[in-house]
């Protein structure tokens, strides 16, 4: 083999050299591209998930604070509702004495009585004055006479035994109870029928 042809074959062996070279070069550094790409995209992602887990976190608390928010007002409005309701219940129970007292005078005069008659007609008038301003502000009478006794609204004053009616009925009301928006402002003072053979049947 002569010189020249050496001489290529050493060259063509050195440029096929280089070219691997170059290919293991260029692949390393695409290796390290990618390998830096992927922990880029590992930081992003991990990023990521914190931020939507902030969110969410955030998210709930809005609710959280939403709902007290909400619950806050609900109370407020009820308490509201209930001390409007209840506010006259005082006051209310005060006047309950005067339409007893009226109504004590209107039973203890002789409607017959002339002279007394424009008396008793201004008493009748006041006590109806004093009954519908009370049912307006929601105070309602309790008169329960024939009715079954109920402990929660009235109060038994005695037990009187009867054949005529079941016992722990209601036979004769003494004094009437209020309730003011469904609460119990007064129980009603009632007498309460017994069997003879039972005895009692209610307990005061």
């Amino acid at each position: 083999m002569s010189n020249e042809a050496q001489n290529e074959d050493v060259q063509a062996a050195e440029n096929a050299a280089a070219s691997a070279n170059g290919a293991e070069v260029e692949q390393s550094e695409t290796a390290e591209v990618l390998t830096v790409d992927e922990a880029r995209i590992q930081e992003l992602e991990a990023a990521l998930a914190k931020a939507e887990a902030t969110i969410n976190d955030q998210k709930d608390s809005v609710l959280r604070a939403k709902a007290d928010s909400d619950n806050a007002r609900r109370r407020a409005n009820a308490e509201v509702e209930k001390a409007r309701k209840f506010a006259l219940e005082g006051f209310a129970g005060e006047l309950l004495s005067v339409v007893d007292n009226l109504e004590r005078a209107l039973q203890s005069v002789d409607p017959e009585n002339e002279a007394l008659k424009i008396v008793v007609e201004g008493v009748e008038m006041t006590h109806q004055s004093f009954v519908s301003t009370l049912d307006k502000f929601g105070v309602k009478s309790i008169e329960p006479s024939g009715e079954t006794f109920n402990p929660e609204q009235h109060q038994a004053m005695s037990m009187q035994e009867s054949a005529d009616v079941a016992p722990n009925t209601v036979l004769a009301v003494m004094q009437k109870g209020y309730i003011l928006n469904e609460r119990l402002l007064r129980p009603a003072m009632v007498v309460v029928s017994r069997a003879s053979e039972s005895g009692v049947d209610v307990k005061v």
